[in-house]
């Protein structure tokens, strides 16, 4: 492909990926698979330099852009020599119009970036958002060692205990060590979030909100693999990818639990007051991870923001009445809005008068009261908020 035909093949992908984030379809990833795979002219270089440019563009634009052409055209301003592809050459962009329209810049649509600065998310801590995210690896502990582990690759050790950080883009699902389960791709950020959970051989621990298991591995290693771990979610296509991980990890002790929307209490009547410690690793607006999904800032409305924060309030209810007396639980969101995070744990606290906040030790953070919240531009890691309450 020519230059300029990567040029207007990226603007007819981006215009997909507006209008699917405008009707909740598809993210940006899937459609550019799914062109990839049915366009196999293009090369691998090509693909490679389709991506940057799609990539490049949604994070260059704030608020959804009116069109492809007019997100191409903003990343034009951070990319000149893009526009000298505009030259309506076959297969590329039509030549430039007078007074083109480009679509706006900035982190996100105006109402999202306003609740940013409200939680104290603005200048280089909200541009952060945005950038480019590493690939961090957890070295699972039940079958290797960071300290003796060999890779294929040079790796640096991140501030987890069992953290490996590698060059954006490596194929580590190609390395035997990842086919033999000695490693997970697992950020750095979700690592200390398992590690705030406490966990420990015998111990009985919820993992509530489990989707694809990623911490509820992390949390069979540190438990040794002994012990009650129960991992419940109502996504059965995501649940359904565990056990297969946990039989590649050799963790044994997961019990997998579909739960119906609604009547989660139910399927979990026997754990009530039984659980040691209970992780709600709960569904939020993702803002903390717009470095991996940048188009997801264009799918956020505030209807979406409020079922969010209702339906986490719920979660926090019925993973208070699992939690023993002396028991733990730890609340977890990968988004920086306070809605979402030091605001919904307080009225959590309020609530629950059983429960009271506990400082939690872990090596990186930025507290908020009592608990923690991690951001890209401070630590290096995705965005989370990270809180725990004791039961008395």
């Amino acid at each position: 492909m020519t230059p300029a035909a990567r040029i207007q093949t990226a603007i007819e992908l981006l215009d997909g990926i507006i209008a699917s984030a405008r009707a909740k379809g598809p993210p940006a990833d899937r459609i550019l698979a799914d062109w990839f795979k049915n366009n196999r002219f293009a090369g691998s270089k090509d693909r490679r330099a389709i991506r940057e440019l799609v990539y490049g563009a949604v994070r260059d634009c704030g608020p959804v852009p009116q069109s492809g052409r007019a997100a191409m055209l903003r990343h034009a301003e951070t990319q000149p020599a893009i526009l000298e592809l505009f030259d309506g050459s076959q297969y590329g962009p039509a030549m430039l119009g007078e007074d083109e329209p480009r679509a706006a810049a900035g982190i996100a649509p105006d109402w999202l970036e306003a609740r940013l600065h409200a939680s104290d998310i603005g200048g280089a801590d909200a541009t952060a958002l945005l950038g480019r995210a590493p690939l961090d690896l957890r070295v699972n502990s039940l079958k290797a060692s960071r300290q003796t582990l060999v890779l294929p690759d040079d790796a640096e050790e991140t501030a987890a205990p069992h953290g490996l950080r590698l060059a954006t883009g490596t194929n580590v699902e190609q390395w035997d060590v990842y086919r033999g389960g000695a490693i997970e791709i697992q950020d750095t950020g979700s690592q200390l979030a398992c590690l705030a959970v406490g966990a420990g051989p015998g111990e009985t621990v919820v993992d509530l909100c489990a989707g694809g298991g990623g911490k509820t591995l992390a949390l069979a290693a540190a438990m040794e693999d002994r012990g009650r771990l129960v991992a419940s979610d109502t996504d059965r296509g995501r649940l359904s990818r565990l056990a297969p991980r946990a039989q590649r990890a050799g963790a044994t002790i997961i019990e997998t639990r579909l739960l119906d929307p609604g009547k989660e209490r139910e399927a979990l009547a026997d754990l009530e007051g039984a659980a040691d410690a209970v992780l709600i690793d709960a569904p939020c607006s993702g803002t903390g991870t717009w470095r991996r999904n940048p188009e997801a800032r264009w799918r956020l409305d505030q209807a979406e923001l409020e079922r969010l924060i209702a339906l986490q309030l719920r979660l926090l209810d019925l993973g208070a009445a699992l939690v023993k007396p002396g028991g733990r639980l730890i609340y977890v969101v990968c988004s920086l809005l306070n809605e979402e995070g030091a605001g919904q744990f307080a009225g959590f606290l309020n609530r629950f008068a059983q429960f009271e906040a506990a400082a939690i030790d872990l090596p990186l953070g930025t507290a908020r009261g009592a608990s923690l919240r991690l951001t890209p531009s401070r630590d290096g890691t995705d965005g989370f908020f990270i809180a725990r309450a004791d039961r008395s």
